[in-house]
């Protein structure tokens, strides 16, 4: 079953191996492309705030088949996450308990609700974490239950190192996947705390842990200085950026931002997530009581990862793929009731309920999006602009729509492809201003977001800087993007098929 389940979970994004690339999937690709690290920029020539591994996957998987490549290692992460959140729970309550959590692991992460088309870091993180956590219940063992007999202390002390390290690198996938550092922390101090683990066991596998959990951090700080980056930089890039960028977003009310919070919420529900959780946490002084520690970690990972989510800012639904190491741990901890209990019973009636909406869910997209789709418009955009563009020709797309950018084929002058870094670190668009007066002024600009969008101040400044120099040479489908080519450029104007 759960190795049936793991196969499942990689087929179901199968139909999105080939779809076009999703904005922040061409993004991580261009900046892998272009990287070449200066003191006061991590990646040189476009800016991203993400942690270098992260690019350097990106970049590996590119060169080795493109966007399909990378889905590909979306789909084996997926794989991967079900056999550890199996392992978690077969340490836990055993065989019966494995196979209902895989079951649900796969159904909850491969769910279209959340997303089963791009692979980004949330998604490519993820069996590290759960990876972290089964090893350290591995290491945690007491000896107390048949099915979790105490490792040698030799064993036990490299499952903790190596969960400190797997917990430590999800942080280079992500930089706010922080689950599994503090899972681990809390199981072991629980356990200490409970009794379960002798306080002189519990120092020596912490201690192990954060070996482990040292070495992704001191690769990375060591990358830094090698390449020439410094350490301000680093940590501005991958989470100084954040505080300023929150900040950028709580300034600004976005009805977006709430209608995306309230579809966040509704795709948790119908992934079933929302229940697993919920049910977990009704039950949580029960657990408790049985098993303090391990609940105690897992509220604890929860907690973590909710603020994360929120922290976030702009709810996407990407950031649902945080919680599903700790929905799998819930699962595990209600499913080992057994049918016989009401609370095993009602979970997997909710496993199940899952599973049919994870189905029903895939089945819609492919109807949708495979079967006589059009092609998605900003991908059609793309093609049009790089049929239609000539030799040395650039881009920049207004608004953060990086997959446009790279079906383009051409180079940006402007470091920023997405729209939340343009807004916190060129408010005032000066950056930008600079660019299109310029001699490296772009060929081509599209008007993804309206230039007056944000209620931006210098969004005036902007458009007369753009109308002074270019003209429009397309509205797209006379509602969508507009592009603009150029003064003293002769380009044919971009055919972009409406649907």
């Amino acid at each position: 079953m759960v190795a049936a389940a793991a196969l499942a979970a990689a087929l179901l994004r199968f139909p999105g191996f080939f779809w076009p690339p999703r904005p922040d999937e061409a993004g991580f690709i261009l900046v892998a492309r272009a990287w070449d690290p200066e003191p006061t920029s991590m990646y040189g020539q476009y800016f991203v705030d993400r942690p270098p591994q992260l690019i350097a996957l990106v970049g590996l998987l590119d060169h080795l088949g493109g966007v399909v490549a990378l889905r590909a290692a979306g789909a084996v992460a997926c794989v991967l996450l079900v056999v550890a959140a199996a392992g978690c729970a077969r340490v836990v309550a055993g065989d019966r308990a494995a196979a209902w959590t895989a079951v649900a692991t796969a159904a909850v992460v491969s769910n279209a609700a959340v997303d089963s088309v791009a692979a980004k870091g949330e998604l490519l993180g993820l069996p590290l974490v759960m990876g972290s956590c089964w090893l350290a219940l591995l290491a945690a063992r007491t000896g107390d239950r048949g099915a979790a007999a105490e490792p040698p202390p030799g064993r036990a002390l490299l499952q903790a190192g190596a969960a400190g390290l797997l917990a430590a690198s999800a942080l280079g996938m992500k930089q706010n996947l922080a689950g599994g550092l503090v899972f681990g922390a809390v199981l072991l101090l629980g356990g200490a705390l409970s009794g379960r683990l002798a306080p002189g066991r519990a120092v020596r596998l912490g201690a192990a842990a954060a070996v482990g959990a040292v070495v992704p951090v001191a690769a990375t700080v060591g990358w830094a200085l090698a390449a020439g980056v410094r350490l301000e930089t680093l940590w501005y890039d991958v989470y100084g950026f954040r505080s300023d960028a929150f900040a950028v977003i709580s300034a600004y009310s976005s009805e977006a931002n709430d209608v995306r919070a309230l579809e966040l919420l509704s795709f948790a529900f119908a992934a079933g997530m929302v229940l697993i959780i919920g049910g977990f946490v009704v039950h949580a002084v029960a657990e408790w009581r049985d098993e303090p520690a391990l609940t105690a970690a897992i509220v604890a990972m929860l907690a973590v990862d909710v603020v994360a989510l929120a922290l976030g800012g702009s709810f996407w639904r990407a950031y649902l793929f945080t919680l599903v190491p700790g929905t799998a741990l819930c699962a595990a901890m209600l499913v080992r009731r057994g049918s016989t209990s009401k609370r095993g019973l009602v979970m997997r009636g909710v496993i199940v309920a899952s599973v049919v909406s994870c189905l029903v869910a895939s089945a819609a997209w492919v109807s949708v999006n495979v079967v006589g789709a059009d092609r998605p418009r900003e991908a059609a955009i793309g093609d049009a602009l790089a049929a239609a563009s000539g030799p040395g020709d650039t881009l920049v797309v207004f608004g953060g729509r990086a997959d446009v950018q790279l079906l383009s084929g051409m180079d940006s002058p402007y470091r920023h492809l997405w729209s939340l870094p343009m807004r916190t670190l060129d408010p005032e668009y000066a950056e930008l201003r600079a660019v299109l007066e310029g001699p490296e002024a772009p060929t081509w600009i599209v008007e993804a977001a309206w230039f007056g969008s944000w209620q931006n101040p210098w969004a005036p400044v902007l458009w007369e800087t753009v109308s002074t120099r270019y003209t429009e040479v397309v509205d797209v489908c006379g509602d969508g993007p507009r592009i603009w080519l150029l003064d003293g450029v002769r380009r044919p104007a971009p055919d972009v098929p409406c649907p």
